[in-house]
């Protein structure tokens, strides 16, 4: 990649951009998946401004941007969960126009920097085992672990595979 991605901490200010990110880049990820009707209960769900902020304040997710050339082109979420020492990646967006460039694989790597120096054991991920981007997370080394479907309500279902990596080795 020749421009400089620059890689910052996310908080409240940024919920706007990461609202018009998701707008833009979940169309064009999941219209072959998801009927138009599936597709806006869900970024209303997920990325409405109150949501935006209970996941940042009450849930304690973590947020990550990406930015090139000072414009915001991906954004990522991730948070401990319940099982010692494993952490979920709840998202990880990269513009289409950006795609195909490194930027979500630097993205990640951050994001496993970080958990490396907390002593994560573990980094698991929900993908839609109709989503292409299972092979991009598969090279990165995440293998499928197991499968679930989540009612999110409106008769809407993530029919997902669940990915984990080993960010150490067990003690």
């Amino acid at each position: 990649m020749n421009e400089k991605l620059l890689i910052r901490t996310a908080g409240k200010g940024d919920i706007a951009a990461i609202e018009q990110m998701a707008r833009r880049i979940w169309p064009a990820t999941y219209s072959n998946i998801l009927t138009p009707a599936q597709l806006n209960y869900m970024l209303d769900y997920f990325y409405n401004p109150e949501s935006l902020e209970k996941q940042m304040t009450e849930l304690y997710h973590r947020f990550i941007i990406g930015l090139l050339n000072e414009e915001p082109v991906a954004f990522a979420s991730w948070s401990l969960i319940d099982s010692p020492g494993i952490y979920k990646l709840h998202k990880l967006y990269v513009d289409t126009g950006t795609q195909g460039k490194g930027i979500g694989k630097e993205l990640v790597d951050h994001i496993e920097d970080k958990l490396r120096s907390e002593k994560a054991a573990a980094l698991r991920l929900n993908v839609n085992r109709h989503n292409k981007a299972r092979h991009f997370y598969e090279k990165l080394g995440f293998i499928i672990v197991g499968q679930e479907d989540v009612d999110i309500g409106n008769g809407v279902y993530q029919m997902d595979y669940i990915m984990e990596k080993k960010l150490r080795s067990p003690s």
